[in-house]
């Protein structure tokens, strides 16, 4: 692999241009029928689990209408524990009030699409490779997908990070954009080059996400209210965190499940210490990523992805909750690297698509099963986070050893 080690940069600086390989037209037309039928299939199993609004479903029937009406009332949700994020996100809930000749769902599933559809745009002119991993990993997760905002989220992220190497104020603002949705899209500008592209990057994103919180604290009440939400969550059960403690749990600890904050997690003696480990662990994977970016000589235009990608696989796998729509995010950010044929995440990226399928068992088809501790439901936890943190461990040292090691 060729590699540039960055000096100074000059007045002009911007990494040569190194395209992807774009699909032919049979291949496009490939990749579009297939994204199609798994998109139909993917409805499909929406619809049916819509009956009765439970399920699935019942996030958005229930949780995302009751915060869009409250934010038409111009103030974000008071007191309300299930309320845990950062402002930018009322503009997705609110945003299917676009199309009021639509149910919510149905709006809301539809701008969902809409999104998907975006991304795999955006990733078959990037690098066809990354197209196919993105078209064939989502449907893994059955039709949860379409049943969250995240796939809003990851489309500004992959957005964000396509645009930042040439366009690096449209990318450093998507991601001020992405951040004041979501928080983790910020890392899209984590592995920019130095020099004029990371201070254009970064001061864009500063920018636009200031920009965007005055504008939201101005119209909306309680704009940070969410702040006390997150601070009180627990171990949830899908957690690294929480799979030790099930485990502990088999061998007599005396903890149970409990469902609160909008998650199951558990209660009991030690889970504060688990939390506190957690967090701990998330600071140690914030001073590695420092420490990484300092010590970084040499970028290929790949280096902004994967810097992102490593980066939220690290703070997934420490998080003290593992949501299974969090491989949305990380799909999203394997499916930007494979764009690239410099990309040093290819093994890491393909993991994801276990990842994903492995996660789909656990939630929604053998949940009871993770619920309950059963030992199909801990095996499945077991190798499935077992999975994710070996992804992390591997894309952080690959990252490493291409850009901040010694030069072979």
């Amino acid at each position: 692999m060729t590699t540039h080690r960055i000096g100074p940069p000059p007045p002009a600086f911007n990494l040569p241009p190194v395209p992807g390989t774009r699909p032919h037209p049979l291949q496009a037309a490939a990749l579009g029928a297939l994204w199609a039928a798994t998109r139909a299939g993917m409805l499909a199993l929406l619809l049916v689990d819509r009956v009765g609004d439970t399920g699935v479903a019942g996030e958005v029937h229930t949780l995302y209408r009751r915060w869009y009406e409250q934010l038409v009332q111009g103030a974000f949700p008071l007191d309300d524990v299930t309320w845990q994020y950062p402002p930018g996100a009322a503009l997705v809930f609110l945003s299917p009030g676009a199309l009021p000749w639509l149910t919510y769902f149905q709006a809301f599933v539809a701008l969902t699409l809409a999104a998907d559809a975006v991304i795999t745009l955006a990733l078959a002119r990037a690098g066809v490779h990354g197209a196919w991993l993105w078209v064939c990993g989502l449907p893994l997760m059955l039709h949860l997908p379409y049943a969250r905002y995240d796939v809003q989220v990851t489309a500004v992220a992959v957005l964000a990070l396509l645009a930042v190497r040439n366009r690096p104020l449209i990318g450093g603002a998507l991601a001020g954009l992405g951040a004041m949705i979501k928080v983790w899209p910020l890392l899209t500008v984590l592995g920019t080059p130095r020099g004029p592209t990371t201070r254009a990057a970064w001061i864009s994103a500063a920018a636009s996400a200031a920009a965007l919180l005055a504008v939201l604290s101005l119209t909306f009440t309680h704009s940070l209210d969410f702040l006390r939400q997150q601070g009180a969550r627990g171990v949830q059960i899908e957690s690294l965190g929480g799979t030790a403690l099930q485990l502990a749990r088999k061998a007599g600890w005396p903890g149970s499940v409990r469902y609160q904050y909008g998650a199951f997690e558990f209660v009991g003696p030690h889970v504060p210490s688990v939390a506190r480990i957690s967090l701990l662990l998330t600071v140690a994977a914030m001073c590695w990523l420092l420490l990484w970016r300092l010590r970084a000589s040499r970028w290929t235009p790949a280096t902004p992805f994967d810097a992102a990608f490593a980066a939220v696989l690290l703070f997934t796998v420490t998080s003290r909750v593992i949501s299974p729509q969090y491989l949305i995010w990380l799909l999203g950010l394997a499916a930007v690297c494979l764009t690239s044929r410099h990309t040093t995440q290819r093994p890491v990226a393909l993991l994801m698509l276990p990842a994903a399928a492995l996660s789909a068992l656990a939630y929604p088809v053998l949940y009871d099963d993770v619920l309950a501790g059963s030992p199909r439901g801990l095996l499945l936890m077991v190798v499935r986070n077992g999975l994710l943190l070996a992804a992390a461990l591997l894309s952080s040292r690959r990252l490493w050893a291409a850009t901040a090691g010694r030069a072979g």
